[in-house]
């Protein structure tokens, strides 16, 4: 009973439009699970079954970091100074 009181209430205290974006995410998977599921049928491998996914739990996505060109510059640097190190 606590379990559904609180289920309703999580679900009616959200706002409009994170409930549309949660379901927009759903929407999406499934339909890459799909395109997945047909390009593995037509390799040859067997589908991922929606409990595969379920007992791997949620993805948690790593934030992208975003270097600089001097950093790049610096790592390409320091690189070709290994590089050259190591010839000799």
């Amino acid at each position: 009973m606590w379990n559904d009181i609180l289920t309703w209430l999580e679900r009616h205290a959200r706002s409009r439009y994170v409930r549309m974006m949660e379901e927009e995410v759903a929407r999406l998977r499934a339909e890459n699970r799909a395109l997945v599921n047909s390009l593995l049928g037509t390799a040859g491998f067997p589908p991922i079954a929606l409990d595969d996914e379920v007992r791997r739990g949620p993805v948690a996505m790593s934030p992208v970091r975003r270097r600089t060109w001097t950093q790049i510059a610096r790592e390409r640097e320091v690189a070709a100074g290994k590089s050259v190190i190591r010839e000799s």
